[in-house]
């Protein structure tokens, strides 16, 4: 009797051995290695925003179910570097030992966690680890991931001019740092392209490009956006944010009263942010940067014993690192092949985009 019931207890151990432990047999640590556990600091916003932070985590949870890891996010509650470090001490100290972290915001607490955490990985996206002299120091343990931002907005702002073929746009930018300059420096060179090459008749003012300066003031977004429809824009591409939600909600409320108004999406594909009618969407296209495959990617290289630490990466066009969504009912099928048409031209180096501040389109 005692000995069946050891028996019962012994079935039920490994019962929830096996339920507890989500990854797969090959995914187990090694004896006397810790199970790899993947955590994320959010940066400013929330983890739903629809850009950067969603993005980012999407990748780290796709990585998580895939491998069988462990995944945690925490916000902190501001955007210092002081606030920063204590959520990246927090993970570090809970046995989180690869974190991910979104955005420049980071790069002075990265600078300092890269050596006072030295057991820890870190991912900076969007930035690189500096002292507050902007000279980058990337130690072994920290690799640091950009995006040719430029070349995703040059290839959203030739589908939007693909599609609507003539008349106004405009470009809201959070806080004008160098990704979103570059958004709007190729989304103008797109625009223009379509111009010169497929005879399209659009124009920017230097009225329409503003830059409201933070990431979550979702009322100013919508408010510039009202501002910039009344004065006849027909499409506004938003890298801002909680910023661009605003102006999303403008184009919606718009949408429902008959007029037109489109927004061009950022970072991920914001179509779902945009339906307003059923399935229909004010998100003509998305500018993309498939912030979670790099996230997932550096998770899988550490999974793989490949952490590229001590590395600058870019994901441009060459290794499909940016794009626009494969599907949107909001653009047609000759606009999409076009578009895919000059990826290709920019993936094999036969078109170049330009990632500095050129003329305003006029």
């Amino acid at each position: 009797m005692l000995k069946r019931g050891i028996s019962f207890v012994l079935v039920l151990v490994l019962a929830a051995a096996m339920f507890s432990g989500c990854g797969k047999q090959a995914d187990k640590p090694e004896p006397g290695k810790p199970a790899l556990k993947v955590g994320m600091v959010t940066d400013f916003g929330t983890i739903d925003d629809k850009s950067f932070n969603q993005g980012t985590w999407e990748g780290v949870l796709r990585a998580g179910k895939e491998f069988g890891l462990e995944t945690r996010y925490l916000k902190p509650v501001g955007t210092t570097e002081a606030d920063y470090m204590k959520e990246i001490g927090n993970l570090s100290d809970a046995g989180f030992k690869l974190i991910v972290c979104p955005g420049f915001k980071f790069e002075t607490a990265i600078f300092q966690a890269q050596d006072k955490y030295k057991d820890t990985k870190f991912v900076l996206i969007d930035g690189y680890p500096h002292k507050g002299d902007w000279a980058p120091v990337v130690k072994e343990n920290t690799v640091s991931i950009f995006f040719a931002e430029h070349e995703s907005g040059f290839l959203a702002g030739l589908a939007a001019a693909l599609q609507l073929k003539e008349g106004e746009f405009g470009f809201i930018g959070g806080m004008e740092i160098p990704p979103v300059q570059k958004f709007n420096w190729g989304f103008q060179q797109g625009v223009k392209y379509a111009n010169t090459n497929y005879g399209t008749n659009v124009s920017m003012k230097a009225e329409n490009v503003i830059y409201q300066g933070t990431f979550d003031n979702v009322a100013a977004g919508q408010q510039l956006a009202a501002q910039m429809y009344d004065r006849g824009v027909r499409a506004i591409f938003t890298a801002a944010g909680g910023v661009g939600v605003g102006s999303i909600n403008e184009a919606k409320a718009r949408a429902k009263a008959g007029k037109e108004a489109w927004i061009v999406g950022v970072d991920v594909d914001q179509y779902g942010e945009g339906v307003y009618e059923g399935n229909k969407s004010v998100i003509l296209t998305s500018a993309m940067k498939y912030i979670d495959v790099a996230a997932y990617d550096m998770i899988k290289a550490e999974k793989e014993g490949k952490f590229p630490g001590g590395q600058i990466l870019t994901f441009s066009a060459v290794n499909d690192g940016i794009g626009i969504p494969k599907t949107n009912p909001n653009l047609s099928d000759d606009v999409y092949k076009k578009v895919m048409d000059a990826f290709a031209k920019l993936k094999n180096g036969s078109l170049k985009v330009s990632d500095t501040q050129g003329d305003l389109l006029r």
